[in-house]
């Protein structure tokens, strides 16, 4: 039986297709807002299962999109995932640092006025999507047992953090495996 290939990630031709679509959708994001937004770098850099990220760190700010993912339904993302994170990016700028929630009615309010459904999630068919897995460690509490990434692992074998299980509140160890 054969296996499915992963589809090619998005040409160049398409890449400018989203960056154009990304520059429409700031324009109309500003013009709703009432504020100035400045052209944003984007990039196609992101893999896994997510298909698009605002990114901040100072005053820089980009967009990373899956190209994998867009390849796989362009019109789609298109209208979405560019809309989605462009509203990250006009939220930022409109209210600067004030601690909003991510997902929240000014994101959501903005989400509507673009045309696009407000949810923070999308489902899709990851089929062929080349994504990276980590690996899994097993732990205990005093009720159950838990599959902790290696990223929580890591933490706590540094001791920079420690787990408890959310329902005994018992502290996660490792379990003999």
């Amino acid at each position: 039986m054969p296996t499915e290939q992963p589809p090619a990630p998005l040409t160049a031709a398409e890449q400018g297709i989203v960056c154009q679509r990304v520059a429409q959708e700031i324009d109309r994001a500003a013009r709703w807002l009432g504020v100035a937004l400045p052209p944003i770098e984007v990039y196609f850099d992101l893999s896994g299962t997510s298909a698009g990220m605002y990114c901040q760190r100072g005053e820089q700010r980009w967009l990373r999109f899956n190209p994998w993912l867009f390849a796989k339904d362009l019109p789609l993302h298109l209208h979405d995932t560019v809309i989605h994170e462009v509203a990250h990016y006009a939220i930022n700028i409109r209210h600067g640092r004030r601690r909003l929630q991510p997902h929240g009615a000014e994101w959501q309010a903005l989400m509507v006025a673009l045309g696009a459904d407000p949810k923070a999630t999308f489902q899709a068919d990851m089929t062929g999507i080349p994504v990276r897995r980590q690996r899994r460690y097993g732990y205990v509490c005093s009720c159950r047992e838990h599959a902790l990434s290696a990223t929580r692992h890591n933490r706590i074998v540094r001791r920079r953090a420690v787990y408890r299980c959310s329902y005994c509140h018992g502290k996660l160890t490792r379990s003999a495996e």
